[in-house]
């Protein structure tokens, strides 16, 4: 981009008002209105093939990461060194963005195998948790009628535990 060009953009931009941050994403259409209830939408439910889908997803962009984001890194490394020995400062400069952009590849590299690994497990280790919770939240359920008077009249059994055993004696 010519400077001149660059200087036109800046003054268009000074012309067109205040500076103002503005999101990349696409307008939701709903007029700025709040979100409805997420409770209207019901349970959360995941797959093994969702989870599945999302880890080989990860798995992939760390490969990719790995293939194309190294690219720059050699060509980088060697143009630094070159114009270090050319006596430019630049070339330091070049050399600490090359290890910088390494570092940082790196990093998301891990945090891609770490999404990748954790998602092909998650659906096996927790495949009972349903089943616990579901009979854990019955069980409460029933303790909790045993302790309500609006199941049976004040004074009387609650009908939830049943009749009383003949043998023991009524209460």
């Amino acid at each position: 981009m010519a400077w001149d060009e660059w200087e036109q953009l800046k003054s268009q931009a000074a012309q067109d008002g205040s500076t103002r941050t503005q999101l990349n994403q696409l307008d939701p259409g709903d007029g700025g209105r709040p979100a409805p209830d997420p409770s209207q939408y019901g349970d959360l439910r995941v797959s093994q093939k969702d989870l599945a889908k999302i880890g080989q997803n990860a798995f992939d962009l760390y490969d990719d990461l790995w293939t194309k984001g190294r690219r720059a890194v050699p060509t980088s490394e060697s143009a630094a060194g070159t114009l270090t020995k050319g006596g430019f400062a630049l070339g330091g400069a070049l050399q600490h963005v090359a290890l910088r952009w390494d570092q940082q590849l790196s990093s998301l590299r891990d945090a891609c195998a770490h999404i990748s690994n954790h998602m092909r497990v998650t659906k096996k280790l927790h495949a009972d948790d349903d089943g616990y919770i579901r009979r854990q939240m019955s069980s409460i359920d029933l303790l909790d009628a045993g302790f309500d008077e609006r199941v049976g009249p004040p004074g009387k059994q609650n009908s939830v535990y049943g009749e009383p055993d003949e043998k023991k004696g009524k209460k």
